[in-house]
């Protein structure tokens, strides 16, 4: 963070430099938008074809083949999950966060399309709902449904707290992954990557700069919900910080199950294909 007492005096152009105006780095405009319309008009008929419940300070995997829907529901009480997303056929393909992040902002909402790791970078999974889109940025800069927040882990909390943790939603994810797929732990690790928070309620404090979580809103009832662009597996992790309004990674905070619905439509959207990897040959100048 910044020093609270700057060890070098400003110049006397400084408050010129500070008032340039800022530049959006990935403007979107080129970009086609979801057709919400169509994707909303497949939910018709639908039918629930799985539900995973997710026990709380756990995590558990489920699939969405390629043009269904899933939900991530609050059931029980103010819960935070931790979200992981892999192409099914190839689990380097995962959800990039930062990209994202770069490409649609802080935190997601309706409309917003999760993007998946480089050499990949094509859309995994468009957001099609979410009942929470009116918290909206309160006073603080808090809003729902971050992709800054990494995930919390093992590592760090040995690091800031000591001792050893092992219901961190890293480790949750790990091992949920490693039970799906039926390898051991340390081979999946590699491939468990930053989230998005699903519910969570974060921002960056405008005096330091810091990261910040604060009790999230959610209520039972409340849902998220994504539209599959490809075949996925997914992970959830029931954050064992709870609603996050106090810590995380410790069994202090009360913590309440969530539940995953995929649904399968009659039909896909209207017009949809399923995105191919990205078309960039790989040369990079060599």
């Amino acid at each position: 963070m910044k020093l609270d007492h700057p060890e070098h005096q400003a110049p006397a152009d400084a408050e010129q430099r500070r008032a340039v105006r800022p530049v959006i780095c990935y403007p979107v405009d080129t970009l086609a938008p979801p057709d919400l319309a169509a994707y909303r008009a497949a939910r018709d008929g639908w039918e629930t074809v799985a539900e995973v419940v997710v026990p709380p300070r756990e995590a558990r995997c489920f699939e969405v083949p390629a043009g269904g829907f899933f939900r991530i529901v609050s059931v029980e009480g103010p819960q935070v999950g931790d979200l992981n997303l892999w192409a099914a056929d190839d689990l380097t393909e995962r959800f990039f966060s930062g990209k994202t992040r770069a490409l649609h902002g802080t935190h997601l909402s309706t409309g917003d399309r999760l993007w998946s790791s480089l050499p990949h970078l094509r859309p995994m999974a468009t957001i099609t709902q979410d009942t929470l889109d009116w918290y909206g940025f309160d006073e603080w800069g808090g809003s729902v449904h971050d992709v800054i927040g990494t995930r919390c882990d093992p590592y760090t909390h040995r690091l800031l707290a000591g001792g050893d943790y092992h219901h961190c939603c890293h480790s949750n994810l790990t091992r949920a992954l490693a039970g799906q797929v039926g390898r051991a732990c340390a081979e999946v690790e590699p491939v468990v990557h930053d989230v998005l928070n699903v519910f969570m309620c974060t921002g960056f404090t405008r005096d330091t700069g810091q990261y910040f979580m604060k009790a999230s809103p959610v209520r039972p009832g409340d849902f998220l919900e994504f539209f599959a662009e490809i075949d996925l597996l997914g992970a959830l992790s029931a954050c064992p910080g709870g609603d996050c309004s106090a810590e995380h990674s410790s069994d202090a905070a009360a913590c309440h199950p969530l539940l995953v619905e995929v649904y399968r439509p009659k039909a896909p959207p209207r017009g949809w294909t399923s995105p191919p990897r990205n078309g960039y040959g790989g040369g990079h100048g060599c």
